[in-house]
């Protein structure tokens, strides 16, 4: 059997993540939400199947964690230009912040500064009262 070294477990390489990424809170985001500016694109980075069983923020765009840097790096084949606008903050969310977390720090890495977590994620969200709707499979 295979052993790895494990110097950093997934808790801890999230938690270091988020001491080096922005963060904005529900309550800094949704006064902002639906904004005639529009300076503000959430991005829901769970699975699909996650987002089909238990719905999102509504209006959100969805970028899967294991898609993310592709869709936001300019120079890649799969780059959407969703992702491409400098004037725009792209607030990352997950369930538990973790997968957002590292998405964020993984964006930052590239150079891309105008990305945010969601403190508390979409439960957070939700307990706020943020406006959320259901996706249906394609």
């Amino acid at each position: 059997m295979l052993r790895l070294n494990r110097r950093m477990g997934i808790r801890e390489l999230a938690e270091q993540a988020q001491t080096e990424i922005k963060a904005m809170t529900v309550a800094e985001a949704l006064p902002k939400y639906g904004d005639a500016d529009g300076d503000l694109v959430f991005v829901d980075v769970r699975d699909i199947r996650e987002v089909e069983k238990s719905g999102t923020i509504k209006g959100a765009q969805h970028a899967p964690r294991g898609m993310i840097e592709f869709w936001f790096d300019p120079e890649s084949p799969y780059h959407r230009d969703i992702y491409g606008d400098a004037d725009k903050t792209y607030v990352l969310f997950c369930n538990a912040e973790w997968r957002s977390a590292l998405c964020a720090k993984s964006l930052q890495d590239m150079g891309i500064g105008n990305v945010a977590q969601l403190f508390g994620g979409l439960p957070a969200w939700r307990d706020a009262g943020g406006p959320t709707e259901e996706k249906q499979r394609k």
